[in-house]
């Protein structure tokens, strides 16, 4: 191919974002195998990991903490509630609001998913030093990535994705 100049900013191997995304593919692997046997998916994992640290939330902040649209949580917490994990009911306070909370057997399970994080540590070869730094870095990024999202004018001005 040509090598015009900056034609090495569109190579894929240079592209920070298809790191991250091929990084995330490879964690959803692991977690598949790490899940199954609590019988959840990442995504349900994710909302357990919230109502464990938070207990009881409306919908709306659950989704608030997770990044997803209520079109996204509501087939998840169906599914959870399915299983027995969370129940759903309507606030007392906001009939329009709806409130998710571990059920017993949810809590329970958080018993078992505690081995989940020294695994997944273990796979990546990180040391607890290394998967701080990346933690914070990764948390840099998202924040700026969304301030930049909100103020359009500087992603015109940004050149790629690099």
């Amino acid at each position: 191919m040509t090598s015009a100049p900056g034609a090495d900013l569109l190579r894929l191997d240079k592209q920070i974002c298809f790191s991250l995304h091929a990084a995330s593919r490879a964690f959803n692997g692991v977690y598949r195998v790490l899940l199954k046997d609590l019988g959840l998916t990442y995504p349900q994992y994710l909302v357990m990991l919230v109502l464990w640290e938070r207990g009881e939330l409306p919908v709306k902040k659950l989704g608030e903490h997770l990044r997803l649209d209520s079109g996204t949580l509501s087939p998840l917490l169906k599914r959870l509630e399915a299983a027995g994990l969370v129940r759903r009911e309507r606030s007392a306070r906001d009939e329009r609001s709806v409130e998710v909370r571990p059920t017993d057997e949810g809590l329970a399970l958080r018993e078992r998913a505690l081995e989940v994080p020294r695994r997944i540590m273990a796979a990546t070869s990180f040391d607890l030093d290394e998967l701080r730094d990346l933690h914070t870095r990764l948390d840099r990024l998202t924040a700026a990535l969304d301030g930049a999202a909100l103020d359009g004018a500087t992603l015109e001005e940004t050149p790629g994705c690099a």
